[in-house]
């Protein structure tokens, strides 16, 4: 699956507030990393996320996943979990997936997107932003709440 940009100023702060923020970047890689996997896994167990088992290191601020997962899309929204953090810049997804499928295309929200809008963009029609919606669940919990910068699924539409 490869490497996954995101912005890193963005998303959902799990690392706690500008103080604890400045005492983990003055601390030492071998103390903080841990800690962060930590969190990063927490958020995803938190989702009910699927997978066989699952990795998660952190070096800085990209990620590596390594693990295994039986849907393609399993391994896409894992990957999506933990990018869309405060403080993640890239995940390596290195999860292996058991019965593989086409893989889906990724959106970085831009200021004036919707689901809709971006349905139009890549589905050539705005009626099918439930696909992207259903995509992304469980991290979205309503169309109409999506960010600029926030990484998207865009699935390929099934025949």
């Amino acid at each position: 699956m490869g490497l996954i940009s995101f912005m890193k100023g963005v998303g959902e702060n799990l690392f706690g507030s500008k103080d604890e923020e400045t005492k983990v970047a003055q601390a030492k890689p071998e103390e903080v990393e841990p800690l962060r996997a930590g969190a990063l896994l927490q958020k995803v167990k938190s989702l009910g996320l699927t997978y066989k088992n699952l990795t998660i290191k952190t070096a800085g601020s990209t990620v590596v996943l390594e693990g295994e997962v039986d849907k393609q899309e399993d391994a896409e929204k894992i990957a999506l979990t933990v990018g869309n953090v405060t403080g993640v810049e890239q995940v390596d997804n290195r999860i292996r997936v058991t019965a593989p499928k086409p893989e889906a295309q990724y959106h970085t929200v831009e200021k004036g997107d919707s689901l809709s809008k971006i349905a139009g963009k890549f589905y050539g029609d705005v009626m099918k932003y439930p696909v992207i919606f259903e995509a992304n669940k469980p991290m979205l919990k309503d169309p109409d709440l999506i960010y600029p910068g926030q990484v998207l699924r865009i699935p390929p539409l099934e025949s």
